[in-house]
C-alpha cells in the first residue's frame, strides 16, 4: 500500500467508528485524519518532485561528460601512458636507513631530504652523516661510524 491509500484508509476507519465529531475525541481523530491525508499528499509530491530531479541530474551529467569529451579529447591510451610513467617515477625513489649515533633509533628516510640535515624523530638529535657511503653529498672520505663501515 502507497502512504496516500494508508491514509485513505485510516480516515475510512475512524470514520466508521460513527464517532461524534462535537466530542474532544472525535474532534482529535477527525483532525489526525485530514492531517495524514495532507502529509501523504506531501509526501507524493516531494517523491515525485525527487524523481523529477534524479533524472534531469542524470541528463546533466550525460551532457557533461560529453562537453568534457570535446573540450579535452580525452584519448584513453594517453591516459594509461601517464598513469605508467607516474609509476615508473614512483619505482625510482631510493630510500635510505640509518642509525642513530644518541639513542641508536633507526631512521627511514628517502632522498628528497638532504642528508646532512637528518634529525632523529625519537631524540631530536642532528645527524653529521647519514649515507651508505655511495651518496651523491658525500665524497671518497665519508664519516661513517667504524660499525656501519664494517658492514660494507
Amino acid at each position: 500500500m502507497k502512504i496516500t491509500e494508508k491514509a485513505a484508509y485510516l480516515k475510512g476507519l475512524i470514520e466508521g467508528m460513527n464517532l461524534d465529531l462535537s466530542t474532544p475525541t472525535g474532534k482529535l481523530f477527525g483532525e489526525i485524519s485530514e492531517l495524514l491525508g495532507e502529509m501523504a499528499d506531501e509526501i507524493k509530491k516531494l517523491a515525485d518532485n525527487a524523481k523529477d530531479l534524479r533524472e534531469y541530474v542524470e541528463e546533466l551529467d550525460d551532457d557533461l561528460a560529453d562537453v568534457e569529451d570535446d573540450l579535452y579529447e580525452i584519448d584513453e591510451d594517453e591516459d594509461e601512458d601517464e598513469e605508467d610513467d607516474e609509476d615508473e617515477d614512483d619505482d625510482e625513489a631510493n630510500f635510505y636507513e640509518a642509525t642513530c649515533p644518541s639513542c641508536g633509533e633507526v631512521v627511514c628516510f628517502d632522498d628528497t631530504l638532504d642528508p646532512e640535515n637528518i634529525v632523529c624523530p625519537a631524540c631530536g638529535e642532528k645527524f653529521s652523516c647519514v649515507c651508505d657511503g655511495e651518496c651523491e653529498s658525500c665524497d671518497e672520505e665519508c664519516n661513517l661510524d667504524d660499525e656501519e663501515k664494517d658492514d660494507e
